[in-house]
């Protein structure tokens, strides 16, 4: 039987992309993203819980996501869950999960940034690759931790 790893998230940035390059030059993006769950408990109080993602984007998505992204856009991220491990300075064992993008649409208003009237801008590449934005054959050799 096949297994299957996909995330769909929509929230708000926590705080502007990062983008940084490996060796080699790919650009690779990383942002936090705010998910928020609302309820009433027993006693009739409002509650609410915000759930804090790391997002990493890689190649054409990551340079899209750090010029169009900002702090407090909202978003709609589509992706998979990546645990890593790694030793701090200390020499501690230090492990982390990520969603690795492999799609993005911007939501919301004009005011929050959006380039077009209709309140949602996706991004397609176009007959270069004929693949869905983002999704640009990235393999775990690109990934260089």
């Amino acid at each position: 039987m096949s297994s299957l790893n996909k995330v769909m998230l929509i929230g708000n940035l926590g705080k502007d992309p990062e983008v940084r390059y490996t060796p080699d030059g790919t650009p690779v993006a990383t942002f936090s993203l705010a998910t928020s769950e609302n309820w009433t408990d027993k006693s009739g109080t409002k509650q609410e819980r915000t759930e804090w993602h790391t997002v990493v984007a890689w190649r054409k998505l990551a340079e899209i996501c750090k010029r169009y992204l900002t702090k407090g856009r909202q978003v709609y991220i589509e992706g998979r869950i990546q645990s890593r491990e790694w030793n701090d300075k200390e020499g501690n064992k230090r492990r982390t999960t990520e969603i690795i993008a492999t799609q993005m649409v911007m939501l919301g208003s004009r005011q929050q940034g959006a380039s077009s009237g209709t309140g949602e801008d996706s991004y397609d590449p176009g007959p270069e690759t004929g693949q869905p934005f983002g999704d640009a054959g990235i393999t775990d050799s690109d990934i260089p931790f």
